[in-house]
């Protein structure tokens, strides 16, 4: 039996690999090993690359698989990835030598079982509804009969035809298609694309603005109706100035942008039939009103006209009325002649009867009591004057008499310091200070020399009370 050599007796004999033959051993075993496999895990890590592959890893309770998803297939995909989904992914195997790591290549995607995609879209309803996008205040009313109805579906399939087949029934009308896919992972952006691109046409452009949009597609499986649960399809459908009406899906299905639309419709159908009344229903509602109105006016006319006659009856003949007026008119035109005439007759011969005065007396009388006031009023004016004068004279003299000048003409002086201000007291005099002393008939300036000397007072001589030897009378 030969033993099996030991590492260091066959470190020799084994054969020199460079990594990049390593490298591509290791890829092809395990593409060898799992062609196609599986895998059910938890995104996380979730990118986007600007080529259009989705790079993620798939995790559990116990490790870590590297994922990547060619653009290809990524357009195709049923739903949109994102960190947090649990995923069936299906795929293979293969080695990335750039990082010497494994990694599967995800050819299908599919959440991992319905209850799961119920919980996240019901995560992502409430998210919404919390943030006001579904609120009933902000639905707006649908137009009665539109002129111009956007349609966003795909060009092929029964639901565009039905949409087209039930408008020609109902109300013929200019229906807009904007094509977009209604599955798969582009499906969502082009929908959204394609409510903002209606929204910003301008009316009366080459193409016209609708005045109402329908976003429909047909039925189909959970994961099949995901591209209208996704935020963007929702916030462009709460965002939309055109009433929109959504129509995805059978009855019973139900996805987050009927909460965002204005009007929910059951199926394309239905949502044709919302958008346009029937038009010969119209027609005949309008001849129905047009014979109503009719018979209504016919009506008020024949109660009008026999109301009139009933009226006339009460009235009286206008012919003799106006006979009657004329006759009283001319009645009295012939009267207020005659009248007129003899009125100013009579009122001419009092006139000439009554002998008026002659106006020169009055103004002669007038003028001579006119003379005779200008006189007294000159005489009263020169005796006011002179009285004025008189008092005037009289008041100038007695404010002489106190003025201080009299005082000096009695031979009293007035002492005013260098300021000209007067001195009242003596005890404000101090030696050498300059003074000016005014007369009566001049000023002199003189300078203090000091307080004068005290007379001495002479002692009286008494008798003595005795009256000498001889005594007194007294």
């Amino acid at each position: 039996m030969t033993e099996k050599p030991t590492l260091e007796e066959s470190g020799d004999i084994l054969p020199i690999l460079s990594v990049g033959e390593i490298s591509n051993a290791l890829k092809r075993t395990l593409e060898g090993a799992f062609p196609l496999i599986r895998v059910r895990g938890e995104i996380t890590g979730f990118k986007r690359a600007p080529s259009g592959h989705f790079y993620f890893r798939l995790k559990d309770d116990d490790a870590v698989l590297d994922g990547v998803c060619w653009r290809g297939t990524a357009e195709r995909l049923s739903l949109n990835p994102q960190d947090g989904m649990e995923v069936v992914a299906t795929g293979r195997i293969t080695a990335y030598a750039g990082r010497s790591t494994y990694q599967i290549v995800v050819d299908r995607m599919e959440l991992a079982g319905e209850g799961a995609l119920l919980k996240l879209l019901e995560e992502r309803r409430r998210k919404l509804a919390e943030e006001g996008l579904f609120d009933l205040d902000k639905k707006r009313e649908l137009p009665y009969l539109p002129k111009v109805i956007g349609v966003v579906s795909s060009p092929t399939g029964a639901v565009i035809r039905d949409i087209l087949h039930r408008l020609d029934d109902r109300f013929p009308s200019h229906v807009l298609l904007w094509p977009v896919l209604v599955q798969g992972a582009a499906a969502a952006d082009q929908i959204a694309a394609a409510i903002k691109g209606f929204n910003k046409l301008k009316p009366g452009g080459v193409v016209p603005k609708p005045d109402v949009l329908i976003v429909a597609r047909g039925g189909g499986s959970l994961e099949d109706l995901m591209a209208f649960n996704e935020e963007s399809v929702v916030r462009a459908a709460a965002a939309s100035r055109i009433p929109l009406i959504s129509a995805v899906g059978h009855e019973t299905d139900t996805t987050l942008i009927d909460y965002a639309a204005d009007v929910r419709a059951p199926t394309p159908t239905a949502a044709a039939e919302m958008a346009v009344p029937v038009r010969d229903d119209l027609l005949a509602q309008v001849a129905n009103n047009g014979a109503r109105l009719h018979a209504a006016i016919r009506r008020n006319l024949g109660d009008g006209r026999l109301q009139v006659r009933g009226l006339a009856r009460g009235l009286p003949n206008l012919r003799r009325v106006i006979e009657d007026s004329s006759q009283r008119l001319d009645d009295w035109a012939e009267r207020l002649g005659h009248g007129l005439h003899g009125g100013l007759g009579s009122r001419r011969a009092r006139l000439a009867a009554a002998a008026l005065p002659s106006p020169a007396r009055r103004i002669d009388h007038a003028g001579a009591l006119l003379v005779a006031e200008i006189r007294s009023l000159s005489k009263a004016g020169r005796r006011l004057v002179a009285d004025h004068r008189t008092r005037l004279a009289h008041m100038g003299a007695l404010l002489d008499s106190f003025s201080y000048e009299r005082v000096l003409d009695r031979g009293f002086a007035l002492v005013r310091d260098s300021g000209g201000v007067p001195v009242l007291s003596a005890a404000k005099i101090k030696a050498g200070m300059g003074l000016g002393i005014r007369f009566h008939d001049g000023e002199v300036a003189v300078t203090a020399s000091g307080k004068l000397p005290a007379k001495s007072k002479k002692k009286k001589t008494t008798a003595p009370k005795g009256g000498g030897a001889q005594g007194s009378l007294l």
